[in-house]
């Protein structure tokens, strides 16, 4: 199994000197796994698309598409009580999952939870009680505030374009951040992201495969490629290194980056990254 660069007290120390400084110019980031990134910026953090257990290994042990994890656990959910916003970009449970977010969200009694509104009523039944006025749902077109994080729901593809598939823009002090969530490539995408000023891009690698029976995604190539098409400053590579068979090398994502010219980063789950990197 991989092992996070930092896991559970020595990341836990990791952040809190990170949140420590207050420059305004620097974002302090690590991957958690999966799609799941903890963003910092002045102290104040960000938590996108968090999958902290080991819930689907055990829902799918017994069938013919089991789950085998394949990257350790960064960090009990239970821990991160310093979050001011946790987002979930669509339903499934790596995205969604309620093992991770009541256990986060017991432990930040302010924090919220920003999703696509047509998903808010799915969310709270799936994380029950502790969802309870914490979920803030937004529709397209429109952004909401929490703390100093700024969102706005943008289109994503996870092979079909629909509303309860979501991407945010988020905009956080002099930075603009992309999560695309879960999604494939779609006509006009470029065109409807390169008017954001993307100054980091978060993207899923692991492609789309029929033998796997789930939903796809942009393979390493397409995502380096719509990174530079869209202008962002950098972009890091994310969905992958989380279950066996569903998963994808980042070389081809770094070989097409470098032939762009496009700036990238591939993070170790449990490390931290700053941007811009001095």
């Amino acid at each position: 199994m991989i092992q996070p660069v930092l896991q559970d007290d020595a990341f836990l120390a990791n952040v809190a000197a990170a949140r420590a400084n207050r420059a305004p110019d620097e974002l302090f980031v690590w991957w958690l796994g999966q799609s799941g990134f903890l963003v910092c910026h002045r102290g104040d953090c960000l938590l996108f698309d968090p999958y902290l257990s080991d819930s689907l290994t055990r829902k799918y042990a017994a069938t013919d598409k089991p789950h085998v994890r394949m990257t350790a656990r960064v960090v009990d959910p239970a821990r991160l009580d310093f979050l001011a916003a946790i987002t979930s970009s669509h339903n499934h449970t790596d995205h969604l999952d309620a093992e991770t977010l009541q256990p986060i969200l017991a432990a930040n009694p302010a924090t919220k939870l920003v999703l696509p509104a047509v998903n808010a009523s799915f969310a709270a039944t799936r994380i029950g009680a502790p969802a309870a006025g914490r979920l803030v749902g937004v529709g397209a077109g429109e952004t909401a505030g929490v703390g100093p994080f700024t969102f706005q729901i943008v289109p994503a593809a996870h092979e079909v374009l629909a509303p309860e598939f979501a991407g945010f823009m988020v905009r956080v002090g002099r930075f603009t951040l992309y999560h695309s969530g879960d999604t494939v490539h779609y006509d006009g995408m470029e065109d409807r992201l390169r008017p954001f000023g993307i100054d980091l891009a978060f993207l899923p690698i692991n492609g789309a495969a029929p033998e796997r029976r789930v939903s796809g995604n942009l393979n390493g190539s397409e995502a380096a490629r719509l990174a530079h098409a869209i202008g962002a400053r950098c972009v890091v590579p994310c969905h992958y290194e989380m279950f066996a068979f569903n998963t994808a090398s980042p070389d081809s994502f770094v070989a097409e980056c470098r032939r762009l010219g496009q700036r990238h980063a591939v993070l170790r789950a449990g490390e931290r990254w700053m941007f811009p990197k001095p």
